[in-house]
């Protein structure tokens, strides 16, 4: 079975990922991911026992982590947490001002007599303890278990500074170090309450109608057919169809599209769209587990298991940075004195100075939170990215490939050319053409019947229809058929323009063309114009429609290039061709035939909820069913792009300024804590401002 638990309490990014690598190295589990931004572990395993397991893994890395059944957290653990949060604020600033007092002291002189001195250190060592017990116990213990982490390396240089005469320095890196965990801490939960809000558009909630009497119960409960009453300025629990009432329907946080859409008796509504003013009923299409608001919460969630190449970098790249900077350290505190370049006691401060600065945090954690604040962003604009590989292709695509029909075109037939070849008027021929498809229900027969809307028809009798071979009918005794090249003579096809796909036969003699098309998608011209700008090279369309049909829709939108008369496979190959001269290749598409595609592709997204099929196989989903985000999506996957590095060379540029000016005695203390907590805290405000992105 798969498993979400939520680990209460894990605050520290550093020991999440021990936590996650430990869990998927034990027998049994599988699919393991960790998202530090939710708190969300998710497996799988056939185990009875996980919750015990987790725990007792969690105890071994991290105390006072409690793991929890993602649906049944409880309102005691925020109530703990808050009490918790409360205690540690009241003794940091009691901390504080025992702090200040000792700074007052040593600025005053009040260190020279022997009570005094005891005094000062008396009144530091109250500050500290204040401030910073829960960390250098959680330091011992990783000292014990040979973990180093920044409460190891603060327990080391704590002691070693109250060791070394400097009281008030020590009190005040604890101090600091606190406060600036506090601020991270918040700053996390801040961008974790955000994150949430996306899970927030799907109603825990359903009003039905059982025999006339409206009851509230678990939107989870409700069965398919079932009739739910949705009140004005309520969000629509599950899918359905209105079946009594008209209103106007929110769809933003579904598909990012801002205009309210009008509905009516017979419209399909989805889950997670809000109800405008009026009163409406439905009668539900889908289950809770199946509806829109559903999928899409889920999509976003399984995301955090599909982590970016960065992010894999980041897990490796903190497993050896630390280590490697407490043997620069060690080094510092060793070799000079050694050498004869000053004493011991100034070289081992400059060390502990080094260690401060050197956790990793403000990489490890920043990095995923960046790539989920990405995903977040892009699930507001309609845009549902499934993890951060994906947004490294979407952020570097150079190329975009695109399917035609559904995707750069309506997929909606009109008519766009009447043509007479015969005495009769266009129109003339129009209207034979509609009255003798009156009956008939192919795409084809809909379209011209649109076309000759508010129109009188001629009447006709005995109506007929073949597949493949059209339409036929009498009038006024006469023989009148419609359809493809396959009713006409071997000489007339002779004489067939390439534009013509209708036909209109009166007693064998063809009497008029009809040109029918699909439409171009209103947003698709922008679209493309707005990728180019973007800097995307080429902008290929792969269909399995006629030549003529792709080069208009190719000459329409200035696409760089286009293929006809395409089987799924052959899209396939071509696809994979245009990856090997590509940095990276995404293909939007959106029928079943395009799921081969949508997976061989660097990211393939899939237009709207439409086929199972390609929504499974696709990287990506534009939610509204039109391009229209696409252009948004790429801006913020580069947005998330540009925020990584930011903050991988803003955090290894501080720390390194920080360890080679301590080598030289020109740091002090305190500005290493500040190069590890203040950075981290600069980070993932810095992460979490794409949550922002409009």
């Amino acid at each position: 079975m798969n498993y979400t638990f939520t680990l209460e309490n894990l605050n520290c990014a550093h020991c999440a990922a021990k936590i996650e690598n430990k869990i998927a190295k034990t027998d049994g589990y599988d699919k393991v991911s960790f998202n530090f931004a939710t708190k969300q572990l998710r497996f799988c395993t056939a185990r009875n026992d996980a919750v015990i397991e987790i725990q007792n893994i969690c105890d071994s890395i991290e105390n006072g982590v409690t793991v929890i059944d993602n649906t049944n957290k409880a309102d005691k653990t925020d109530t703990n947490k808050s009490k918790k949060i409360n205690k540690e604020a009241l003794f940091l600033i009691i901390s504080v001002v025992f702090g200040i007092a000792a700074i007052v002291f040593e600025l005053l002189g009040f260190n020279e007599l022997q009570w005094q001195k005891i005094t000062l250190f008396a009144v530091c060592l109250i500050s500290t303890l204040l401030s910073g017990t829960e960390t250098f116990i959680k330091g011992i213990k990783n000292a014990v278990k040979f973990r180093i982490d920044e409460t190891t390396l603060m327990t080391i240089a704590v002691i070693a500074a109250f060791c070394l005469g400097e009281f008030v320095e020590g009190a005040m890196v604890t101090i600091l170090f606190s406060i600036g965990e506090l601020i991270e801490d918040k700053a996390v939960d801040a961008s974790r309450r955000d994150i949430e809000k996306l899970a927030q558009i799907c109603p825990d909630f359903a009003t039905i109608l059982v025999d006339n009497t409206e009851r509230t119960v678990k939107a989870e409960d409700v069965k398919t057919g079932s009739t739910v009453v949705v009140k004005p300025y309520e969000r629509i629990p599950l899918d359905g169809v209105i079946i009594k009432g008209k209103t106007t329907v929110d769809m933003s946080a579904l598909t990012g599209e801002s205009l309210p859409v009008d509905c009516v008796e017979g419209s399909e509504v989805l889950s997670g769209a809000i109800n405008g003013s009026n009163l409406i009923t439905i009668k539900t299409t889908k289950e809770f587990g199946d509806s829109t608001a559903t999928r899409i919460i889920k999509l976003v969630e399984d995301a955090a298991s599909k982590k970016g190449n960065n992010e894999k970098l980041i897990s490796r790249f903190a497993s050896v940075y630390t280590p490697v900077v407490i043997i620069i350290a060690v080094a510092i505190a060793i070799i000079p004195p050694l050498v004869g370049l000053g004493s011991f006691t100034v070289w081992l401060y400059r060390a502990l100075v080094c260690l401060v600065a050197s956790c990793p945090c403000a990489i490890v954690i920043s990095v995923p939170l960046s790539y989920y604040s990405g995903i977040g962003a892009a699930s507001e604009s309609g845009v549902l990215i499934k993890g951060g590989r994906y947004i490294e292709a979407l952020a570097k695509a150079d190329t975009f490939v695109f399917d035609k029909t559904g995707t750069l075109t309506s997929g909606k037939l009109s008519v766009n050319k009447v043509t007479s070849t015969s005495d009769y008027t266009n129109e003339e021929v129009l209207c034979f053409a509609a009255a003798c498809e009156k009956y008939s229900s192919h795409p084809i027969a809909k379209a011209i019947k649109e076309k000759a809307e508010g129109i009188k028809l001629p009447e006709f009798t005995d109506y007929s229809e073949s597949a493949g071979h059209g339409t036929r009918a009498v009038f006024k005794g006469r023989e009148i058929r419609c359809g493809g090249t396959k009713i006409l003579t071997a000489e007339q096809r002779k004489y067939v323009k390439d534009d013509a796909s209708v036909f209109v036969v009166l007693d064998g003699k063809l009497i008029g063309t009809l040109s029918v098309s699909d439409t171009v998608r209103k947003e698709a011209r922008d679209v493309i114009s707005s990728l180019k700008k973007l800097g995307v090279k080429n902008t290929v369309m792969l269909t399995g429609d006629s030549k003529i049909a792709a080069k208009k829709v190719s000459r329409e939108l200035e696409l760089s290039e286009c293929k006809s008369e395409l089987m799924p496979e052959d899209k396939l190959n071509i696809v994979q061709k245009i990856k090997a001269d590509s940095k990276a290749v995404c293909f939007v598409g959106d029928g079943i035939n395009d799921a081969p595609v949508l997976s061989a592709s660097d990211c393939g997204m899939a237009m709207g909820f439409g086929s199972d099929a390609a929504i499974e196989a696709s990287d990506a989903v534009l939610a509204s069913g039109t391009l229209k985000q696409l252009p948004s999506a790429v801006k913020i996957s580069r947005k998330v792009m540009n925020t990584v590095r930011t903050n991988i060379i803003f955090a290894i540029a501080v720390k390194a300024a920080v360890i080679v000016l301590a080598a030289f005695g020109l740091t002090a203390m305190w500005m290493s804590v500040v190069a590890d907590t203040g950075v981290c805290v600069a980070c993932v405000l810095y992460a979490t401002r794409i949550l922002k992105t409009k």
